[in-house]
């Protein structure tokens, strides 16, 4: 196994990996994709999408995301206490990128719906699951928050479930699982 940076530990405080080495690192793990959805105080959905999603725990079922701080999505989010992760299937590809741009109209361009005590909208032609999730604790590292969320409510369309191929992400490009 060869180390980075000449094989030696950094001192304690000194300097690490920058973040373009430590982009390329993380690009060689392929993660599942996601986007996950909040609504604001005044009804206004927020989004974005995210490959940095986790389960924590299985009793009480609990997740995380993580959030790049300053987001509009994770400080709505953070207001309401609630959101939703939309677990993307293989056709999902264009939201995916819709909602990784930034664009301010991005919910104009997807179907979606949000019921009565959902944690967010659920993007229903791009997932094939959804989990709703209360904000149980936010946690900032470096320039990301990490939000856990206590999972209350879980939505699969059951056609879809069971041939859903996920969508993932590595090597900075989108892939599906392999049929199988």
């Amino acid at each position: 196994m060869r180390a980075g940076s000449g094989g030696r530990a950094p001192a304690a405080g000194g300097p690490g990996v920058g973040a373009a080495e430590f982009r390329l690192l993380m690009s060689a793990l392929p993660a599942g994709v996601t986007i996950v959805t909040t609504v604001d105080l005044d009804g206004r959905p927020w989004g974005m999408t995210c490959s940095s999603v986790c389960s924590v725990s299985l009793e009480p079922p609990v997740l995380l995301v993580c959030l790049r701080r300053g987001s509009p999505t994770l400080e709505a989010m953070l207001r309401r206490s609630t959101f939703a992760v939309n677990l993307l299937h293989e056709r999902a590809r264009a939201a995916a990128e819709l909602f990784a741009s930034g664009a301010p109209d991005r919910f104009d361009s997807v179907r979606w719906s949000v019921g009565q005590g959902a944690g967010g909208p659920y993007l229903t032609d791009d997932a094939h699951a959804v989990a709703h999730c209360e904000i149980r604790q936010a946690e900032v590292v470096g320039d990301h928050a990490v939000v856990f969320g206590a999972v209350f409510h879980t939505e699969h369309e059951p056609r879809r479930a069971e041939t859903a191929r996920p969508l993932l992400y590595g090597l900075r490009r989108y892939a599906s699982w392999p049929a199988g």
